[in-house]
């Protein structure tokens, strides 16, 4: 009877064990369900901008999401649902001519069209 109290009580230690548990990722670049935002950054003349941080900003909550343009002007920002402003980063003498507005996300959904066209102040 000793034996057989020391086998269950060693494999209730040992079952937590082989069961890790729900996994949660809270890391800054695993956002919860959502869509993809994306769009081209370039100038008047249809240049592209690379190197440039484009901001998603939660209209509830404020919480950022960020992606930088690649060579061709081009970001793409992973989101939870929800509703977001974009804004894009300026150098100095630089203003925004063109401007997407407001972007709803759901889940699955893919808004490829938020482009900004940035002018030089000279």
């Amino acid at each position: 009877m000793r034996l057989l109290q020391i086998i269950f009580g060693m494999a209730l230690l040992v079952s937590p064990a082989c069961h890790p548990g729900p996994v949660v990722n809270t890391g800054p670049n695993s956002p919860a369900v959502g869509g993809t935002i994306a769009g081209i950054v370039s100038t008047e003349a249809n240049a592209a901008l690379a190197g440039r941080k484009v901001t998603a900003i939660a209209t509830v909550g404020g919480k950022r999401y960020e992606a930088t343009t690649g060579a061709n002007g081009g970001y793409t920002i992973q989101v939870p649902e929800g509703t977001y402003r974009l804004e894009v980063e300026l150098r100095p003498r630089e203003k925004v001519s063109k401007q997407p507005d407001e972007t709803k996300i759901g889940k699955g959904d893919l808004d490829a069209q938020r482009h900004f066209v940035i002018t030089s102040g000279g």
